[in-house]
């Protein structure tokens, strides 16, 4: 968590251990913005994020 905290902060995104503890507990809600650059910081997509895997054909 202190390393995810870190990147963030890279980014311009201060969220501290316990914030990215309570975003994995789902007592935090994520705002876009931190959601964009937590798919940047992990290297996935933001649909691989959301888990919204349902594609169009």
């Amino acid at each position: 968590q202190d390393v995810l905290a870190a990147k963030m902060q890279v980014y311009g995104v201060g969220l501290g251990r316990e914030a990215i503890s309570r975003i994995e507990t789902g007592d935090r809600f994520v705002t876009d913005y931190e959601l964009a650059i937590f798919a940047r910081v992990l290297g996935v997509s933001l649909v691989w994020l959301t888990g919204d895997l349902e594609q169009k054909e």
